[in-house]
């Protein structure tokens, strides 16, 4: 039997259906796949996640990678609403019967997670939904080692965020000179970023009060909750696609990886 079709209360369109999906004691986790940007830097006139990469879209790329991992049974895009329309057309052609709930998003990044999150608001004060995974639309290969080892810290320790080490960095003095003095290690920050949904929902809140715009979803956590952001290692395939040499590195990285993330 077929479930039901999912409404969403915000006036996101639900696209696709639920898969069952086993819940451990009636909760889920959610990943929250953000698209809401322009993306035109790429060298196109279009949004770059709706570009193609190996014969589906970069976004679909994120979408999928969230559905592979156990537990995740919410799917949510973030999208302009000039590609409302598009996106439902990519998501009905290359995820067929897969759940995923259109969100429309706001002038920056911040906003547009919030209302995300504002989506997902009542499942999460219901206990429904444990952890929420944000990612970048376009970071189409971030491994699945990765989202679970993110997704497996934050019900741990309440968050976790992937980075890698920021090499050839040097500190430099009020002179101009080099110096390492009081320089601590530097690391490059990439998503999928995990959180316990409650303290991420009330940290958005308190932030929409204020009229915060955070630089990332644990910039906004860090500020409001207090929680400590625990750090994993990240993965160098796990690239941001920004311009036209990226997509080509991505083709790469698919080739020689055996589209095995």
């Amino acid at each position: 039997m077929t479930p039901p079709r999912r409404r969403a209360a915000d006036g996101a369109v639900p696209v696709g259906y639920h898969d069952p999906v086993a819940r451990q004691a009636g909760t889920t986790h959610a990943g929250i796949v953000l698209a809401a940007g322009s993306g035109t830097r790429v060298g196109n006139s279009r949004n770059k996640v709706y570009l193609p990469l190996a014969g589906r879209r970069i976004v679909t790329w994120s979408l999928e990678l969230f559905r592979r991992i156990p537990g995740v049974g919410r799917l949510v895009l973030v999208v302009r609403d000039a590609d409302r329309e598009l996106a439902a057309e990519i998501l009905d052609r290359e995820l067929p019967g897969v759940a995923v709930d259109l969100v429309t998003g706001g002038e920056t990044r911040h906003e547009s997670e919030y209302r995300a999150l504002l989506h997902l608001a009542d499942e999460i004060r219901d206990g429904e939904i444990d952890v929420v995974l944000v990612h970048d639309a376009a970071r189409p290969l971030a491994p699945v080692k990765i989202v679970e080892e993110v997704l497996g810290t934050a019900i741990r320790t309440g968050s976790a965020i992937p980075a890698l080490p920021l090499d050839d960095v040097v500190g430099v003095d009020e002179a101009g000179r080099m110096s390492d003095a009081g320089r601590t290690d530097l690391v490059r920050v990439q998503t999928p970023q995990a959180f316990k949904s409650g303290p991420l929902l009330t940290a958005y809140q308190a932030a929409a009060v204020d009229g915060f715009t955070g630089t990332d979803t644990a910039a906004c956590v860090e500020r409001y909750e207090g929680v400590p952001v625990q750090v994993v290692s990240g993965d160098p395939r796990n690239i941001k696609v920004t311009y036209a040499d990226d997509l080509f590195t991505a083709e790469l990285i698919l080739a020689t990886s055996g589209y095995e993330l």
